[in-house]
């Protein structure tokens, strides 16, 4: 049997037989790491994470440096929320590749998921020492500095990210909130009509508007916004409390008037 064919039992989604085909290479040319690495590959898409791991783990031992055996062992470490190994696998990734970026860009993805944000921050700003234009490292920074409170640092990663992707709704909706965190409520509304503007079907963004207009005294709007959210599938409940809230804006405004 050769690669090729196993390959080819693979590409097409055979992926017992393609286990069968790969293993009868190993049996006439003996190991090989890419080898366990694609029969790992084949127990993944079968759900077998077990015999999946053990097989990318026999591919790490024979090859330490092949960078995709790590990202696929990553996988099932993101799946299974282990974080204590994925930090263990990527930080010895790195020790064999220290050049490779996107290892260290699991790596803090790794740091991040597990709280670990300062070490976070350390690998995404190596990573943009290399790679100035990596928006989704942008993307990541912002977010960390988000969850630490530091909103100046996620609004200038979150602009930073739209130098790239200038038509994402849900990057405009993050660098709303973040605004809208500090302080900035004119910027943080012109975000979210952003938001609404490049997808019109984001719920949360109506809501948000709705909110802040009324936090500002700007009834009219708010009821437009508010009564905008309602036409969107949301939850019994919800949809009783933002009634009542504009039921309370209206009356408001009539006593106003």
């Amino acid at each position: 049997m050769s690669v090729d064919k196993a390959l080819e039992l693979y590409k097409d989604g055979k992926y017992n037989e393609a286990i069968d085909a790969f293993s009868a290479v190993l049996e006439t040319e003996g190991d090989n790491a890419e080898i366990y690495n694609n029969i790992g590959l084949c127990y993944a898409n079968l759900g077998d994470d077990e015999k999946a791991e053990k097989n990318y783990l026999k591919a790490q031992e024979l090859n330490p440096k092949l960078p995709q055996v790590y990202i696929n062992l990553a996988d099932i470490y993101y799946k299974e929320k282990d974080m204590g190994s994925g930090i263990e696998l990527m930080s010895q990734g790195i020790y064999e590749m220290p050049d490779n970026l996107v290892l260290r860009h699991y790596l803090a993805r790794f740091y991040m998921e597990d709280a670990k944000l300062d070490l976070a921050i350390d690998e995404l700003e190596h990573i943009l020492e290399k790679q100035p234009e990596n928006y989704d490292v942008y993307y990541d920074l912002a977010r960390v500095h988000f969850e630490l409170g530091n909103y100046a640092c996620a609004i200038e990663n979150f602009e930073n990210v739209l130098e790239f992707k200038s038509d994402n709704a849900l990057i405009y909706f993050a660098l709303a909130q973040a605004y809208e965190a500090n302080d900035e409520i004119d910027k943080a509304i012109s975000n979210y009509l952003k938001t609404i503007a490049h997808n019109d079907s984001f719920a949360p963004a109506y809501k948000k508007l709705g909110v802040l207009f009324f936090a500002r005294e700007d009834y009219e709007d708010a009821i437009e916004y508010f009564e905008d959210y309602l036409n969107f599938d949301i939850p019994k409940e919800e949809t009783e409390k933002i009634k009542g809230l504009i039921a309370r804006i209206k009356e408001k405004c009539k006593s106003i008037g």
